[in-house]
């Protein structure tokens, strides 16, 4: 993907200079373990990491080169996702798109739908309409799950304001109304279509990023949809060494989570990403 020099966003925010440290025993190989751990399962376990379950402000962390790289890319990328879905809105549904802001920190940080750490992964909150990303997130992408690229990283953002788009449709909230009124199992079947709706909103974007600014390069788009099965919760259980076991999917497997990003890829339409009415995801 073509990203250097491109126009920014100005719906960043960045809270890497300061560090929301835990207090606690774990360190080293043992931090990195319960974080990828945590991500593999599901389940955030930074309370591992404390003793007190309170966070202290840290020291100032230092911003290497490869911060502000990753900086600058997330910007671009985000930036894209403005342009991208103010045009889509207007000309599909005829709506105005109001943009969701990025958090950029590393460690932990506050936000109201949680802390966010390594251990959460990037996240949306429809509390602040906000996108939480710590972007060694794209390191442990890269060495630990297998989705390697630009294009995947620049997946991952789009996904996460794929979530912002359903939030702006007003989708989110009444799914996320229902699935605090049925079983897990039902609750988790339904987290699944959010996220394959994502996936699918995340296509779309990618289609409209060559087809408006050119800058999709070889490889782009494959590195995508390896990202997106790389990520299934089929995969990552047995990476984690775990038999899959479908009633505890909150993300899809890998085969519909590609799946669903070509969709959208492929026809570049929001009704095509309608995953609540399909009977076969």
């Amino acid at each position: 993907m073509e990203w250097r020099g491109r126009r920014g966003s100005g719906n960043i925010e960045d809270r890497r200079g300061v560090s929301r440290v835990r207090a606690g025993s774990v360190g080293g190989i043992g931090v990195v373990a319960v974080v990828v751990i945590g991500y593999f399962l599901g389940i955030d376990l930074t309370p591992l990491l404390n003793d007190t379950g309170s966070g202290q402000s840290g020291p100032a962390v230092e911003m290497t080169a490869e911060d502000k790289a990753a900086g600058e890319f997330v910007s671009v990328v985000l930036a894209d996702t403005e342009e991208i879905w103010a045009g889509l809105f207007q000309t599909q549904l005829g709506q105005a798109y109001d943009p969701a802001t990025l958090v950029l920190y590393k460690g932990v940080t506050n936000s109201p739908c949680g802390d966010a750490s390594g251990a959460t992964g990037p996240f949306y909150c429809p509390g602040d309409n906000k996108v939480y990303l710590d972007t060694d997130f794209f390191t442990t992408m890269s060495q630990q799950l297998g989705a390697h690229g630009d294009f995947a990283m620049a997946y991952v953002v789009a996904h996460e304001i794929g979530h912002h788009v359903q939030d702006e449709l007003g989708i989110l909230g009444k799914a996320n109304q229902i699935r605090q009124q049925v079983s897990a199992a039902e609750s988790n079947a339904i987290s699944v279509r959010i996220e394959l709706q994502a996936d699918c909103l995340s296509g779309i974007w990618a289609r409209e990023v060559q087809a408006q600014f050119g800058t999709i390069q070889k490889g782009d788009f494959e590195e995508a949809v390896n990202a997106a099965k790389q990520i299934g919760d089929d995969t990552l259980q047995r990476n984690a060494g775990q038999r899959p076991m479908p009633h505890t999917f909150t993300h899809g497997t890998s085969a519909q989570r590609s799946k669903w990003f070509i969709t959208g890829l492929k026809s570049g339409q929001i009704a095509s990403c309608d995953t609540f009415s399909a009977k076969q995801l």
